[in-house]
């Protein structure tokens, strides 16, 4: 049958070709290689900033000072000595006669600072020195401690004393007695040396362990600001 003989011919030719260790089959294509993914763009500095240089650090916040509780005190710390003065010296302190008090107000703003350098040391005013070098100088630390306690600068605390050493002077004693030049000046630079003291002693108390100990010591610096922490009255 002339029509089967091509179909023959291509059996045995695909039989030869197996036994020739060939393969009719073709070969399956290869996976397509996934195209390679974009570059990515180049970081760019921040403005105000080389490139290649490390950006600056972010600058920590600044913590702000406590106006309130420095000021407040030393009113209160003012007020309680004014009084105390009236009890034990109510000559003239406790001559609350208007017309005395003008007199005396006129004087201190008409009339420089008391300062009698004819008195022994430390007496240049008139007053005992224990009163001059230890009274005013824990008066001082008192205005300067509570400031610092509450975050002002060592500077600024500075600047507080001056202030409420001129108050106090000014203000509170001025009613009875010429302001004193001593004072003016001892005041707030004896207060910032012992107050500093004081902070620092304050501050080093954080690395006692004990709570109890470390309250003692923290009492014992600072007394009326220990009381006004734990009677939930300020902060600081």
């Amino acid at each position: 049958m002339p029509p089967m003989r091509p179909c023959a011919a291509a059996v045995l030719s695909l039989l030869a070709a197996a036994c020739a260790g060939q393969s009719a089959v073709a070969p399956p294509a290869s996976p397509a290689t996934p195209p390679p993914a974009p570059a990515a763009p180049p970081l760019r500095a921040p403005a105000g900033v080389a490139p290649g240089a490390r950006p600056p650090a972010a600058a920590p916040a600044r913590i702000e000072p406590s106006w309130t509780p420095p000021i407040v005190h030393s009113l209160v710390v003012f007020t309680v000595t004014r009084s105390v003065e009236a009890v034990l010296w109510p000559e003239p302190f406790a001559d609350f006669r208007l017309e005395r008090w003008g007199h005396h107000y006129g004087e201190a703003l008409t009339r420089p600072p008391l300062f009698d350098a004819a008195q022994p040391a430390f007496q240049w005013d008139h007053d005992p020195w224990p009163i001059n070098v230890i009274g005013h100088g824990l008066l001082g630390s008192e205005i300067y401690l509570r400031a610092r306690i509450c975050r002002f600068s060592a500077p600024a605390a500075v600047a507080f004393a001056i202030a409420g050493t001129h108050l106090w002077e000014y203000g509170y004693e001025a009613n009875g007695v010429r302001p004193s030049a001593l004072d003016l000046v001892y005041t707030p630079l004896a207060g910032a040396l012992l107050g500093e003291l004081r902070h620092a002693t304050w501050r080093a108390a954080d690395g006692i362990a004990s709570a109890p100990a470390r309250l003692l010591v923290r009492a014992l610096v600072d007394p009326f600001g220990e009381i006004e922490r734990g009677a939930g009255v300020f902060g600081c």
